[in-house]
């Protein structure tokens, strides 16, 4: 009998849960945690852990999935995680539970499912570059600069294991699916990549029912057309297949529950430790510099397009102007005082304030003035997009150069590109890199920061 690349590969994902499982019930008997029933303790566990990582699909991790995706599904698993294990002590009314014993299973577990899959993950890695294994044929339909691009990524990224056999291409007059059929049956071919752009709807058609028909996996390579080229959610409304063109992760329950949860943490422990004491002396400098309220306060646009006021130290003298204009480069109206506070961000610090009130984010879209809003809606595309989600204190426009003063449409496109690529690939760890990195930023300066 002929061997068949992969014949195992079904049996990877169950046996990385079993082993899972394995640690996270084998490792509650390290520590005394004093709970009563400890079947009952196992048995939740174990099934509370397969709800969420189906929930999290924190076995999804292919051939092609990066590093950092991997580290982003086993910081939401472990969050997620320890809800539900501290959860236990109030559902089953566990009070003698030891909290610092059932914290340091938590960590264990964390080290040693983290370690697993790593593990794992350059294992295969390896097994495939230097034994062979878990290969998939694969053959190209169509003959571009994105096929030839995808056909390096085969012939170059061994770890990926995929054996590139043939490429077709479908403009040669001779092209003909039937020998592209026959080529896939004869080589055992396992996946088929083809170019939307060179394929006719009925060849399509054709393509998909030989896939279907003979257990292939059939995958597209977009076409120049925009609707290609977007983060596609595909869904089923019953039997009728719905295809929606953005796809937002915090539109999500669960990534919502954790961001609000960092925000609610990480407003709380500026307004605590920092805000506290330093109001009053940002307060006192503000007063002795200029005549006018210690904040300011602007309606700008935020969730779903509705207003609200974003609060300030304030850093200009009073003016009737200042819902109108943007502060620019050696702008009269701002004091000595708001010199400083602008340019080491401090000004913006009040805004923890609208966080933890829920009107703002700490990581997000800027939000504008409304006026700004109102008249950059008519004229840039895709603009209101930035308005999915709440609007941050810092965002990936932020720290992308794309901070302060708007002065031509090139400024506030870049920034709207960066904002609707945050929305589109929102996850824990780019949230927490953006926070790094504006941390970064106010420590080091940013030249936009007048």
């Amino acid at each position: 009998m002929p061997y068949k690349q992969g014949r195992y590969s079904n049996l990877i994902k169950p046996l990385f849960l079993i082993a899972d499982l394995i640690i996270i019930c084998g490792t509650v008997f390290l520590f005394n945690t004093n709970i009563t029933n400890i079947y009952i303790f196992l048995s939740y566990i174990s099934f509370l852990w397969l709800i969420i990582s189906f929930k999290n699909q924190f076995y999804e991790v292919h051939r092609n999935t990066r590093i950092v995706q991997i580290i982003a599904l086993l910081f939401r698993q472990i969050i997620l995680y320890a809800l539900i294990l501290y959860a236990f002590i109030g559902v089953f009314k566990q009070p003698n539970i030891s909290r610092l014993a059932l914290g340091n299973y938590l960590f264990t577990v964390f080290i040693l499912i983290a370690f697993f899959k790593f593990f794992t993950y350059s294992l295969l890695r390896r097994y495939r570059i230097y034994l062979g294994g878990n290969l998939r044929n694969v053959v190209v339909i169509g003959k571009n600069s994105k096929t030839d691009q995808l056909i390096d990524i085969f012939n170059r990224r061994h770890d990926f294991g995929y054996r590139f056999k043939k490429q077709f291409c479908a403009t040669d007059a001779d092209f003909s699916l039937n020998k592209c059929f026959s080529f896939v049956i004869d080589n055992s071919i396992d996946e088929i990549y083809a170019s939307v752009a060179e394929l006719s709807n009925k060849q399509i058609n054709e393509l998909i029912d030989f896939s279907d028909n003979n257990l292939r996996k059939l995958k597209f390579i977009p076409d120049n057309k925009e609707i290609y080229s977007k983060k596609i959610k595909y869904e089923y409304y019953e039997y009728i297949p719905i295809l929606t063109l953005r796809d937002i992760p915090l539109s999500d329950t669960v990534n919502q529950f954790i961001k609000r949860t960092i925000d609610i943490l990480f407003s709380s422990v500026v307004i605590i430790f920092l805000l506290s004491w330093l109001t009053p002396i940002i307060a006192i400098l503000i007063k002795l510099d200029s005549k006018g309220p210690v904040f300011f306060k602007q309606k700008r646009n935020g969730f779903n397009y509705e207003e609200f006021y974003c609060y300030k130290f304030r850093s200009m003298k009073p003016n009737k102007d200042a819902h109108l204009y943007q502060a620019t480069k050696d702008d009269k109206r701002i004091t000595k005082v708001g010199k400083f506070l602008r340019k080491t961000s401090i000004d913006e610090l009040p805004q923890f304030y609208n966080v933890l009130f829920g009107d703002m984010s700490i990581v997000g879209p800027r939000p504008h003035m409304v006026s700004h809003t109102n008249m950059y809606a008519k004229r840039i595309d895709k603009f209101m997009v930035r308005h999915f989600v709440k609007p941050g204190i810092t965002g990936l426009a932020q720290i992308s150069g794309f901070r302060g003063e708007i002065e031509t449409d090139k400024d506030i496109i870049g920034r709207v590109k960066y904002d609707i690529f945050y929305i589109e690939n929102w996850s824990l760890l780019l949230e927490l890199k953006i926070i790094f990195q504006t941390f970064l930023k106010t420590l080091i300066g940013d030249k936009k920061a007048y």
